[in-house]
């Protein structure tokens, strides 16, 4: 099984899709499922350490021979932890924070590409001036922290217009379909988050993920409810079901639940960012269930590997 697209020759994968970081979401065993399948796997290193950043990615390197990106997000990157994780993974990843000309420099000395997710096409310009060998473009439709405000398609047609070099399409991407559509449209492949969180290998708490599955059109809405988080000090715009903006509403008192970060079980205040792991416990559905426009062509939790092969076959069906 092989799509060959300037983000497979570029990045060396075989099927143009990104299983895009989540955080707790998307553990090392989904990486691994994605990149075993083809795809590009990746996972989210913020808050740990250079040598913390080696051992994890020198973890997942053990366990498969597929392509894996690490992800960094805010301005408030630690150039040791990048230069640790350029050793390790092909594609060095960065989203919510401007792109900067000095960190892609330090992956490229790491031997790594550098992939910047970005929300306008003035970003994705200072991203390809930045040197980035591939951009992602995210739309509104996408799921978790929105960077920009338009929506994918005419986004992608614009950025698509004024840059030569790869660019992978995020937001909305939720079935073979949609799939289609991006590549069909010029994107060099598809970033997909939504879909990959409803997956078995997922790290998503289990009524998170029959949450995304049974999700109808117009479930996800674009909120500042769960605004206790990194990422939301700057712009607390994120795309959550609106189931879970319900169940806050309704929850009474200061406590979401617990949860487990870093080996130590933490309380998940009301409002937290922090999405339901599959260590939470308490009110699962006040808390932050990310998830995209997407959600709605989600039928029901698979292994990542089926999803990529019936995406990828779908692409030579007739019609």
């Amino acid at each position: 099984m092989a799509v060959a697209t300037r983000f497979t020759e570029v990045v060396g994968c075989q099927v143009p899709i990104q299983q895009a970081p989540m955080g707790s979401v998307s553990p090392p065993a989904l990486a691994v499922a994605v990149a075993d399948a083809g795809g590009l796997g990746s996972i989210t290193v913020l808050g740990l350490t250079a040598a913390e950043v080696d051992e994890v990615l020198g973890g997942i390197a053990a366990r498969t021979t597929g392509v894996i990106a690490a992800n960094f997000l805010t301005g408030n990157i630690d150039r040791d932890t990048v230069a640790a994780a350029a050793a390790r993974v092909r594609v060095v990843d960065f989203f919510w924070t401007d792109p900067d000309p000095a960190l892609v420099e330090l992956a490229h000395q790491g031997g790594a590409l550098a992939c910047w997710q970005v929300g306008s096409l003035d970003e994705a310009k200072a991203a390809a001036d930045a040197g980035c060998d591939v951009v992602a473009v995210q739309g509104i439709e996408a799921g978790g922290h929105i960077r920009g405000h338009r929506p994918l398609l005419p986004l992608l047609e614009s950025v698509l217009s004024q840059l030569d070099l790869p660019v992978l399409a995020a937001g909305g991407i939720g079935d073979g379909r949609a799939f289609a559509a991006v590549l069909g449209m010029g994107a060099a492949g598809a970033r997909v988050g939504t879909r990959f969180a409803a997956t078995s290998e997922s790290g998503a708490h289990p009524a998170y993920k029959l949450a995304i599955a049974g999700a109808a059109a117009g479930s996800t809405e674009i909120t500042g409810a769960f605004a206790v988080c990194p990422l939301c000090a700057t712009s607390p715009r994120a795309r959550v079901l609106r189931s879970s903006i319900r169940e806050l509403r309704d929850l009474t008192g200061d406590t979401a639940g617990e949860t487990t970060v870093g080996g130590q079980r933490i309380t998940l205040p009301k409002g937290h960012g922090l999405p339901p792991g599959a260590a939470a416990t308490g009110h699962i559905g006040a808390m932050a269930m990310y998830a995209g426009e997407s959600a709605a062509a989600v039928a029901a939790v698979e292994p990542a590997a089926q999803i990529i092969r019936s995406w990828c076959d779908g692409l030579s069906e007739p019609g």
